[in-house]
């Protein structure tokens, strides 16, 4: 018998029923630890974010009840008390949400040993082969919610799947809507609940995407899942046909394939603590963000082949920025060879407004012993040096090894040194 391709991923569909996968997703993660913490916030307006008193008082997490005023996260602090004056503002405690974060694995691996953080507060479980210990799905979902909200105070929404897609929206576009915060996608179902959302709400389309859909007639995901596939592959190539499936519910990655997928580049951006205008300030805040994205690179044993550079200008209300790549001549994760393509992009593409957030990423990794010697600079030394840097950083600090121009204005290494993520330990 001749199949279509179609109709072959339908069947592939058929295959996968069976698997129970769970994506947990912590309700205002940070605000609910906050409130845990602290009883005397429930019911309030709770935001998490920086000094509220300064520039990057940016919103991290926001209450249910701060959310139904309209406070989202992003936001800067000024509008929140725009739209809410009872807001009450909390500093950010990360060393705490890592701790909780961490308290939450350990619950799920009370429940199989199949666990997999996609972040701090996002956790999939696969509790195929559990239904005689803990019930089917819905029943292990709601002694998981339980278990999590009696031991943390915080309040969690589970969205069950055949496969780890169909649980993410599932958590997502559902779980997180409704009273007890458990819904549950599978193959049979997925058209008929997905089918009528808007096409942004389908997992890997972005705004950019979503304007390309709109313009060719796709409003919906079901629009979307009944395209022919030939058409949306001429069209987008891979990510084409990546979309398709996804719209139709087929994922056919595991959560064992999870943790071994290759780092596709490493990054780090910064949002700055007050308007940057003078190219000396912004010159040391480039070079120590270079710095920060080289040591990751070389924490991987890795190198990269493209740099990429991010800039955001101060204004929120009329966003300006860009974000620009370029290739390198030959691999490399060392500071002083990716620093001057750094900035080379920066100068061609900066606007001359106020900056508010620069970032800069290496990608098209490759294995740092794969790279081509040199026979006009001695490379194996140069690496020595900056793995012997990382080494006296990774033991007594960010601050206790540095370049000379960490000490000029502008620089945010001290900082930053004493932060996790950028924000209070």
């Amino acid at each position: 018998m001749v199949y279509n391709i179609e109709h072959m991923f339908d069947l592939e569909v058929a295959a996968m029923a069976g698997r129970i996968i769970l994506l947990a997703d912590m309700e205002s993660f940070y605000a609910s630890v906050e409130t845990a913490r602290r009883p005397s916030l429930r019911g309030k307006p709770v935001v998490v974010c920086g000094d509220p008193e300064r520039r990057h008082g940016i919103v991290l997490a926001a209450s249910k009840e701060a959310k139904a005023w309209g406070i989202k996260t992003g936001m800067l602090a000024g509008e929140c008390r725009s739209l809410c004056r009872e807001t009450v503002f909390v500093r950010p405690h990360m060393a705490l949400y890592i701790q909780v974060s961490l308290q939450i694995t350990d619950i799920f691996r009370r429940y199989t040993d199949r666990v997999f953080p996609y972040s701090i507060d996002e956790q999939f479980l696969d509790m195929t082969g559990c239904e005689k210990l803990f019930g089917p799905p819905r029943d292990m979902a709601a002694l998981i919610n339980g278990h999590i909200l009696r031991e943390t105070g915080v309040k969690s929404r589970i969205g069950i799947g055949d496969n780890l897609l169909q649980a993410k929206m599932a958590c997502d576009n559902f779980a997180k809507k409704i009273p007890d915060g458990i819904f549950r996608l599978t193959g049979e179902n997925y058209a008929a609940h997905t089918g009528p959302l808007p096409v942004r709400c389908l997992f890997g389309v972005g705004s950019r995407m979503e304007r390309n859909l709109h313009r060719i007639g796709v409003i919906t995901i079901g629009d979307l899942a009944g395209l022919p596939l030939e058409n949306l592959k001429r069209r987008w190539g891979i990510n084409g046909e990546v979309l398709w499936l996804n719209a139709r519910g087929i994922d056919y990655a595991g959560i064992h394939s999870l943790g071994r997928e290759g780092r596709k580049g490493v990054g780090h951006a910064m949002t700055l603590p007050r308007d940057y205008m003078e190219r000396g300030q912004i010159d040391v805040v480039l070079l120590e963000i270079t710095e920060e994205v080289c040591r990751r690179a070389r924490s991987l044993g890795k190198v990269g082949r493209v740099v990429n550079v991010y800039c955001r200008g101060a204004d929120f209300d009329f966003p300006t920025g860009f974000s620009r790549q370029r290739k390198l001549p030959e691999p490399t994760a060392e500071t002083l060879d990716i620093y001057p393509v750094v900035t080379q992009l920066f100068y061609t593409f900066w606007d001359r407004q106020p900056v508010r957030t620069l970032g800069v990423g290496l990608s098209s990794l490759m294995e740092g012993r794969l790279t081509q010697l040199s026979l006009f600079e001695d490379r194996e030394k140069k690496l020595a040096l900056s793995r012997t840097m990382d080494t006296v950083r990774n033991r007594f600090g960010a601050t206790s090894i540095f370049r000379l121009s960490s000490l000029s204005p502008g620089s945010q290494l001290f900082e930053r040194a004493t932060k996790i993520g950028g924000h209070e330990a």
